[in-house]
């Protein structure tokens, strides 16, 4: 097994965490991880990016140029992004911020009203992992499970008390996705 995926967006939207709990569920299962991030010097609202590889083998390089999976969570980052996506790779889409119709006919384009779902659960900051959740549904690169044990211990402790909203913003964008 083999998945590499780049998620994107703005500085705020907790790429990176996003990100980090992939690779840390991923570790927990035993598999090979490389986590590699990319952010402007803005603390919130610049760009933000980082590259996910698990595999049950070593993984020869963190630097993906053609992934086979995306979790687009703006804009910005869907115009960058979208070309370098492989063909039949799978595109996730935050459709409550990204408007641009499809492009490509070549790859599975899944639309997840990440910030709408978020606001519903009653924190927009979770639209990052209501987009995990369904990009984990879909892909069946880890448990869902291993991602719950993993927020354990990506988040620090005094944002524990945010575990139990998290599972419900998995739960919710793994449901979005069959």
């Amino acid at each position: 097994m083999y998945q590499d995926v780049v998620i994107a967006g703005f500085g705020g939207q907790g790429i990176l965490v996003a990100g980090k709990l992939l690779a840390y569920a991923g570790m927990l299962e035993g598999r090979h991880v490389t986590w590699f991030p990319s952010y402007g010097a803005e603390i919130r609202g610049g760009t933000a990016n980082c590259t996910v590889i698990i595999s049950d083998s070593e993984i020869g390089s963190p630097v993906v140029q053609h992934p086979s999976a995306m979790l687009i969570l703006n804009e910005a980052s869907y115009k960058k992004f979208e070309k370098s996506i492989q063909e039949k790779g799978l595109l996730f889409l935050n459709t409550s911020l990204v408007q641009e119709k499809a492009n490509r006919t070549d790859i599975s384009r899944i639309e997840v009203k990440a910030n709408d779902i978020a606001e519903e659960l009653g924190d927009i900051r979770i639209a990052n992992i209501v987009m995990l959740g369904a990009f984990l549904k879909r892909s069946g690169v880890v448990a869902l499970e291993s991602v719950l044990a993993a927020l354990k211990q990506v988040l620090p402790s005094r944002r524990h008390g945010l575990i139990p909203l998290n599972e419900q913003a998995l739960k919710s964008g793994a449901r979005l996705v069959s």
